[in-house]
């Protein structure tokens, strides 16, 4: 059995994978968790991120608005499942005036490392880039300079330093709805000045995972194995009728992040039910956060729905490295 390498969690929402099911990741059967209109004024709440915090959990969560802004609130939740959302969005302070002022922020991730929680986002400044933020509490949000110049996606943290340096996936894109798109990973000793930027992964130019074959980028903060890194990501294929958003798993190496051990020929959830396929973007299954319990692997994910939802799945590490390893590119 691999083993994950963080703190219990025993209370982390669950259920058992359905019997007969042979994909290695299931839904949560009362999808979604989240609607539409669980906040007042929301359009859509989808494509956020949740991590434990206190007695219970914490998040941020991308809120369209009814005008269609888009921007990030927190939220609460006693036991992963419920949750209440703040009916204002989150204020950010600290950074220069002129990266404080707000174009758009939406798509965050949230990674806990050392003492406090690290928010990555796409923030708006002259196109898409990644903001980086951090809260000590969930109340009170500082936000740092970018990560990177325009134009980029998909800012995912990992939960540590590698080598004495802070570690970041992004997917370098374009000013719209990107048609390409590929992994890297980058470093920093201080979490402000990015370097040593290396190619992960990227598109694969082939029918036999044509599911990945438009673009892909990091979903949740890489999850600590004693095998590597297990990344969950998305892969993109672009249709007749538009793009569809699966989700795959990958393998990085401990050390050197940037090296693929394993990566998954066949996606490993994508959209099927109703509420994946039916909204304001169809066919969407978008990844962003993920909890785990060192001592059973289970692991549950938090994914956007249609741009418009946000739904549960669960897996286990040992289904996700068992799939990946027999299915692999």
């Amino acid at each position: 059995m691999a083993k994950i390498i963080s703190s219990p969690l025993p209370n982390m929402p669950w259920q058992e994978k359905p019997a007969g099911y042979d994909m290695p990741v299931w839904r949560y059967s009362e999808n979604p968790i989240i609607t539409r209109h669980q906040k007042p004024g929301a359009n859509s709440i989808f494509n956020s991120a949740a991590v434990p915090f206190g007695d219970g959990y914490a998040g941020v969560f991308r809120c369209d608005s009814r005008g269609l802004s888009m921007d990030l609130y927190a939220g609460f939740s006693d036991d992963g499942l419920n949750w209440k959302i703040n009916e204002t969005p989150i204020q950010f302070i600290g950074a220069d005036p002129e990266i404080l002022q707000r174009e758009y922020r939406y798509d965050a991730r949230v990674c806990f490392i050392e003492d406090r929680y690290y928010i990555t986002w796409c923030n708006g400044y002259h196109g898409p880039t990644i903001g980086v933020g951090y809260t000590f509490d969930f109340k009170t949000f500082y936000q740092m300079e970018n990560a990177f110049l325009p134009y980029n996606r998909n800012g995912v943290l990992f939960p540590r330093k590698i080598g004495g340096y802070y570690t970041m996936l992004s997917r370098p894109s374009d000013t719209g709805h990107t048609s390409f798109g590929d992994i890297f990973c980058s470093r920093s000793p201080d979490m402000r000045f990015w370097g040593d930027h290396r190619y992960v992964m990227g598109v694969y130019r082939g029918d036999a995972s044509a599911w990945q074959s438009t673009k892909i980028g990091p979903g949740p903060a890489p999850i600590e194995t004693d095998e590597g890194w297990l990344l969950i990501y998305h892969g993109v294929l672009n249709t007749c009728n538009g793009f569809v958003y699966r989700m795959g798993a990958a393998l990085l190496d401990i050390d050197e992040p940037w090296k693929v051990k394993y990566r998954t020929k066949f996606y490993v959830m994508g959209p099927e039910e109703l509420y994946e396929c039916v909204g304001d973007v169809p066919n969407v299954t978008f990844p962003c956060a993920a909890i785990t319990d060192s001592d059973t692997g289970r692991i549950a994910i938090y994914y956007g729905c249609a741009d418009t939802v946000t739904g549960l799945a669960f897996t286990t590490v040992d289904e996700l490295l068992d799939y990946m390893k027999k299915n692999s590119l």
